[in-house]
Parts: C-alpha cells; structure tokens; sequence
C-alpha cells in the first residue's frame, strides 16, 4: 500500500481541492453568506454526527489548537468559538479564501491564523512548538506520503499534547461497495479503486485507507501511541436526492432498525477516528 500513489504528487492534491473545495456544496444559499455557513455546518453534522464528540471543541476553551486540513472551515470555527486559538492549515487555496471569509463573516478573524502549506513539509511554514491540540480530520490520507507528514507533526506536540485524526478505515462497508460495484471485486487493485471514488467529486489522486493495526503502527513510526480508536459514519443516503438536499435513504438503509445500522457503522464504518499522544 505504500507505494500506491508513489507517481502522484503533492501538486495533483493541490489542484484537485482547489478545483472544488470539500463541502463547498453544502449549501444552495448565496456562497459567502452567513447563511451559506450556517447550512455548510448543519448538513456536515447531520450527516456526520461524531465530529462534533470527538474534535470535543469545548475542551479546548483557552487552549493552542493545530488544525491540519481545515478546508472551508466547519471545525476551524466551532474550535474557536468554543474559545481556542487556531492555526488552520491546508493545501487549497480555494479552500483558505472560503475559510477566510467565514472567519470576517462570525467576527472569528482574532481567534485563528491562516496557513497555506504541506502537511509533509509544514516545518516549512509553521514554527515547530507544542500545541495543546493537534487536528486533522479526514486529511492526511489524501497527502502522497502520511507517514512523512505525521513525523512533521510529531514536532508540534509535546508531553501534555493531545493529537486526533480520522483517516479512512480499509475494512469499512464503502470499500466493501466500491470493490462489489465499481471495482468488479479487482482486490488487487483496490487502492486505486478506493482512490477514484473516495471523495463527492471522483478522481481524487491520492486516497490511503487503513486497519486499526496498521494506523497503529504508522503513529508509532512517527513517535506517536494510540490511545483510542473507533469506527463511525456509513453514508445512507440515495445521491439523487441528497444532491437536492433531501435525504431519502438507500432502500436497504431505509428498513434497516436505527440499532442495528448504528451498530454496522460502529464496526463497518468509513471513518477510523484515533486519539494519540507523544511518544
């Protein structure tokens, strides 16, 4: 898995986030709008309902937060709302223009400085120093090379930092689909696959996926120890409507019991979301 993406570069991620912004769509209100944001973070919730949980942004009230990958800003805001001090990172400049906006927007400007920069790379850009609080949410596993920009992280946590990160969870019902539907079951090449139809918009060049042991053992290369991990989020919805913004469920989600999807999500779920700390 490794050297799936080895030919791609940090320059294909840059483009294709630039080209459109996640969850730019969010919302069919006028873009830029207090509204607009307003709906971007209560569709993102809604359909992703454990963000909110496990970023736990009122326990970092008065605390030093590095978020790496902040897109458009939907965590960014609620971090620093919830009265920490923020440095957002991303890739996309796209994505930093919307960002920016929605700070000016909520009068968040103080509370969060902007970055545009390489997670692999990010000493580059940012001094290196220990924050209360390293985020990365659904990020790193777009990047060519995670495990180099998980060691750059390793150099802005110290002894009392704690580091979250979602990435995506190889054995979860997405792959499963891609692989059954759009991969005609070539497990051989399921990086790939996975890759294609990752994101909302096909195509994304680089996209790792991982087991809660191989997660663990690329943490502890980079000088990190997991502490927690969990598997949340199956996306039930038909894309038809969802596009239209109604929410109409995917027929064998629809007659599913609420229990016993929760539970499928809890051990099939798209995202792996772990806790760690220094090493």
């Amino acid at each position: 898995m490794a050297d799936a993406f080895e030919n791609r570069s940090v320059e294909d991620v840059r483009a294709y986030w630039n080209a459109r912004p996640c969850n730019i769509r969010h919302s069919p209100s006028p873009r830029g709008s207090e509204r607009y944001f307003d709906e971007v973070e209560q569709r993102k919730y809604f359909v992703e309902p454990h963000i909110p949980g496990f970023a736990d942004f009122p326990a970092w009230a008065g605390k030093q937060v590095l978020e790496v990958g902040c897109g458009i800003g939907t965590d960014t805001m609620n971090f620093a709302r919830a009265g920490a001090q923020v440095t957002a990172v991303d890739l996309s400049s796209a994505s930093l223009t919307v960002a920016r906006e929605r700070a000016r927007v909520f009068g968040l400007e103080d509370r969060i400085d902007f970055v545009e920069a390489d997670a692999e790379h990010l000493t580059d850009f940012v001094a290196p120093r220990a924050y209360d609080l390293v985020y990365s949410f659904g990020v790193l596993h777009h990047t060519p090379d995670p495990g180099a920009a998980l060691r750059s992280l390793r150099s802005y946590t110290g002894a009392h930092s704690t580091f979250k990160l979602m990435m995506y969870y190889r054995w979860s019902w997405k792959v499963l689909w891609l692989l059954c539907t759009e991969g005609h079951f070539r497990f051989w090449d399921l990086d790939r696959i996975i890759a294609r139809s990752s994101e909302a918009q096909t195509g994304c060049p680089v996209t790792y996926s991982y087991s809660r042991r191989s997660l663990a053992a690329l943490l502890e290369d980079a000088g990190f120890a997991a502490r927690e991990m969990f598997v949340d989020h199956i996306f039930p919805y038909r894309i038809p409507e969802y596009v239209k913004y109604e929410y109409r469920k995917v027929w064998y989600f629809d007659v599913l019991p609420e229990p016993a999807f929760r539970w499928l999500e809890q051990k099939a779920g798209w995202h792996l979301c772990a806790t760690a700390v220094p090493r």
